[in-house]
């Protein structure tokens, strides 16, 4: 089994279970591929008491023959029948546990929303299991796993029923971050430097799966033309099978997402229904809030504005990468993502994903700053006035009566500030300052790849100058 990178805190939360003096229910979720499974196996070294990993799109019939499968296997010595309802088959989990004699009894439920199908009472059954059983005993520990994080949340960790706070530790697994994934291709003996790095982060984010993919001995540029756009590459066609694989009525999310795409900043609620013809009901709020749980798009409010001010914002940079350059690609042509390079549609798209990559790693930018200990609230900010037409979308306002403006920049060379944009930096701090009625100091701070280049403009004009080195920290 390969060896698992990261996930430090993960790991001491799972391994710590095994010292526990009572039985233990943890719940881990996050968005497909981003190695849930890979963690729990590596955590327990495989050593289960028992295992087993739901069908997608399965009957109740179809679910109920893979865990009498998965049952027979660990204990071919008694030969069950196949139960026809899911009360019956957690009583032959039951008496196939009491039979056995491990300090600990390690019990994983692999993609346990896929168990849930209409009307199977797996719910009701995995309830009366825990609460009747397993929680009345004090060797237990049952591990679920899946990723529907809407469904792990309300059906799950927040359930209103027997299920109510019986959830005694939740591990939300997040994609890597840039220390991660440094560390991860360094595992493979692949080495790119971190500008390198950074491209293929801002193509596909953090997911460990995607990382595989990463060949040694090919630049960023090489890779991304071989895993997005060649006719067999693992991501040239992934964006439509990952939706359809989390949600019900995925067209709906798509285009949440499509719509999403076209606005950098984001789009409110209503906005949102504008766009893509939802209905203004609760069901849209759903579609929203399951998108946010698994990580596709983030909820915030800028900077000054109320709550129902807030917008919603693609941050998935996949989804992003597949709609702007893939989706319309011709698998047929040959180094497609080479001819985009240096074009205007790049230069856009860059930027914007630098920008991602910066707020995905905001306590990075925290340690930088030497402020991890500071209390702060983050956001964006848009100027009021149509003419003056100033935004700064990295807002940390702290609670030692600074506020720093960030401006993130991607770019080959060291960043220059030239007379034109000095001023625009001056007017967007100055409209800022006059627009808020803030009585604390403002600092400007530059985030960029390979930092500033020292001239008349950004002396005295930025309080911070930060490299992007700053963003491989590990915390």
């Amino acid at each position: 089994m390969d060896k698992l990178t990261g996930r430090k805190k993960e790991l001491e939360t799972l391994k710590s279970l095994l010292n526990s003096n009572k039985s233990e229910f943890i719940a881990v979720y996050g968005r497909r591929r981003v190695g849930k499974t890979f963690l729990i196996r590596s955590a327990f070294n495989q050593q289960f008491t028992f295992q087993v990993t739901a069908l997608a799109n399965a009957t109740l019939s179809q679910q109920l023959t893979n865990f009498h499968v998965a049952l027979q296997k660990v204990y071919p010595a008694i030969e069950y029948s196949t139960s026809t309802d899911w009360f019956s088959a957690f009583q032959q989990l039951i008496a196939y546990i009491e039979g056995k004699k491990e300090e600990r009894k390690i019990i994983f439920f692999d993609e346990l929303p896929w168990f849930d199908t209409q009307a199977s009472g797996f719910i009701q059954a995995l309830e009366h299991f825990w609460n009747s059983w397993a929680s009345a005993r004090n060797d237990i520990i049952l591990i679920v796993c899946g990723s529907a994080a809407s469904w792990m949340i309300s059906k799950l960790i927040n359930n209103k029923g027997g299920l109510y706070n019986r959830v005694t530790k939740r591990i939300k697994l997040a994609p890597f971050s840039l220390y991660e994934c440094e560390l991860f291709l360094q595992s493979k003996n692949t080495v790119l430097d971190r500008y390198q790095i950074i491209q293929l982060y801002m193509a596909f984010g953090g997911i460990p799966f995607y990382w595989d993919e990463v060949m040694p001995g090919k630049s960023a540029a090489q890779n991304i033309n071989e895993i997005c756009f060649s006719e067999n590459g693992l991501l040239r066609n992934e964006f439509p099978n990952l939706f359809r694989s989390l949600f019900n009525n995925y067209q709906k999310h798509e285009a949440v997402i499509n719509a999403l795409t076209q606005k950098a900043k984001g789009l409110t609620r209503e906005e949102i229904i504008n766009s893509t013809g939802l209905p203004n009901a609760g069901s849209t709020t759903k579609i929203l809030t399951e998108l946010e749980e698994s990580g596709f798009i983030r909820k915030y409010t800028p900077f000054g504005k109320k709550s129902r001010n807030s917008l919603y914002q693609l941050n998935d940079f996949y989804s992003l990468f597949y709609q702007r350059f893939i989706k319309n690609s011709l698998s047929v042509e040959q180094d497609n993502w080479l001819t985009f390079i240096d074009s205007p549609k790049y230069r856009i798209w860059s930027g914007y994903a630098f920008e991602q990559v910066c707020l995905y790693h905001l306590p990075q930018i925290k340690q930088a700053l030497g402020i991890s200990g500071v209390q702060t609230s983050v956001s964006a900010w848009r100027s009021k006035s149509k003419t003056e037409g100033a935004q700064i979308d990295l807002v940390i306002d702290r609670r030692d009566q600074v506020i720093n403006l960030c401006e993130m920049k991607y770019s080959i060379n060291p960043f220059t500030i030239d007379n034109k944009y000095a001023e625009e930096l001056r007017n967007k701090t100055g409209v800022f300052k006059s627009e808020t009625n803030t009585r604390k100091s403002v600092f400007l701070t530059m985030i960029t790849t390979f930092g500033l280049k020292t001239n008349s403009y950004s002396t005295g004009l930025v309080q911070n100058d930060l490299k992007m080195d700053i963003l491989f920290a590990s915390l």
